[in-house]
């Protein structure tokens, strides 16, 4: 893609399908669009979101939501007139709004005949790599089951040195979590200038820019410039994580009518901030890259051919032995019984564990570990072929 400068133009149709095509998107929407102007959540809005969300599941999309609004729930049911400032009053207006968030969600998606889970996530949560793996799990059985997981930070339990932040922020994590193939940010903005169009008449709209071009961030409310208010830096920011796992994101108007279903058929809405290298491209690239591996696991040809030829996830029944000292989570090697190696994954299992489990069909894992988790050893998801074998 070329410069910013040579880039304010109307997306391209190879540009629109990035939504039209997705199958995983993340929707993150502000509290300007879920909230009566901060005071409590509105029906009415929520319903709106609700109705589109049920539309993309029933179109096939798997769909997760990351809203803010709770704070401000909390507020009205607590009857504070102004925001507070302490941290723990902050966390109780969040506890007590998060109970009419996700009810408020769950009661209008339920109308549409969707189901609803609230996950409440900290940075704890993604910066651990066991932790991390157990909430992409979840998050993707949800996914799996037709159910449209609602998230938001745990306000209630974090603190400045361990909060994420802001929602744009958890929105491009969550993107990266679960690999999606879009983040779609709402917001009451139509999109990226490339300066405040208030104070400058020669401010054109972005239409289309690469995510991670430090152009973006000067227009945004970076060092020296004029657009410091709305928020959109960290929106800016978001599409740069984002695009580090191979995700895509749009900055659109959340007043838009249907803007969701409208963004999902490939309509030229907002402001679209392209990631260079595909979701897949950039997994096997992580992956690929990971110099220092914690171990390994052998496998029988059996198993090489379902890994390499077809495709399939790495299943324990067709491991011979394991290597080396690794936790769930670690990036490790899969070889052959010759030792070349043939892709690396993430482990579901621990060493420890994994050497109990080699040839153990999965039926045999609760009696071998005490607990029933995964089938696989590595899901085809997170392995990669590294094509090294003879």
């Amino acid at each position: 893609m070329s410069t910013l400068t040579s880039n304010v133009v109307v997306q391209t149709p190879e540009q629109c399908a990035v939504l039209s095509n997705a199958k995983r998107i993340v929707v993150k929407v502000g509290s300007s669009l879920v909230t009566n102007e901060g005071r409590g959540l509105d029906a009415n809005a929520i319903e709106h979101w609700c109705r589109q969300l049920a539309a993309l599941v029933a179109d096939g999309r798997e769909v997760i939501m990351v809203s803010s609004g709770a704070i401000a729930e909390g507020m009205k049911r607590l009857n504070w007139a102004t925001r507070p400032k302490q941290v723990h009053e902050l966390q109780a207006a969040a506890a007590v709004g998060q109970m009419g968030l996700i009810h408020m969600y769950e009661s209008k998606l339920r109308a549409f005949g969707v189901g609803s889970a609230q996950v409440l996530l900290t940075h704890g949560d993604l910066a651990d790599r066991e932790r991390y793996l157990n909430a992409r799990t979840t998050l993707t059985t949800l996914l799996d089951l037709g159910v449209v997981p609602v998230i938001n930070e745990n306000d209630t339990v974090v603190n400045d040195e361990i909060k994420v932040g802001d929602n744009d922020t958890l929105g491009a994590l969550v993107a990266n979590l679960v690999v999606a193939d879009a983040l779609i940010i709402l917001t009451d903005q139509v999109g990226l200038y490339t300066a405040d169009p208030r104070r400058d008449p020669t401010a054109q709209f972005v239409h289309v820019a690469r995510a991670g071009d430090a152009h973006l961030e000067s227009m945004a409310g970076g060092a020296g410039s004029l657009i410091g208010k709305g928020g959109m830096i960290t929106k800016v920011l978001a599409a740069k994580r984002a695009a580090s796992s191979g995700a895509s994101t749009v900055i659109a108007s959340g007043h838009e009518s249907d803007v969701l279903l409208r963004l999902c058929k490939g309509e030229p809405l907002g402001t679209w901030l392209m990631a260079q290298t595909g979701k897949h491209q950039a997994r096997k690239r992580w992956m690929s890259d990971h110099l220092q591996l914690r171990g390994s696991v052998v496998i029988d040809d059996g198993a090489v051919a379902k890994v390499a030829k077809e495709g399939k996830s790495l299943l324990p029944i067709g491991m011979t032995a394991v290597q080396g000292d690794f936790s769930r989570g670690d990036v490790i090697a899969v070889l052959n019984a010759r030792g070349d190696e043939v892709a690396r994954g993430l482990a579901n299992y621990a060493s420890s564990e994994a050497r109990l489990l080699c040839k153990k069909s999965s039926a045999q894992f609760e009696q071998l570990l005490g607990y029933a988790a995964e089938p696989e050893m590595v899901h085809r998801t997170n392995l990669v072929l590294t094509l090294t074998s003879s």
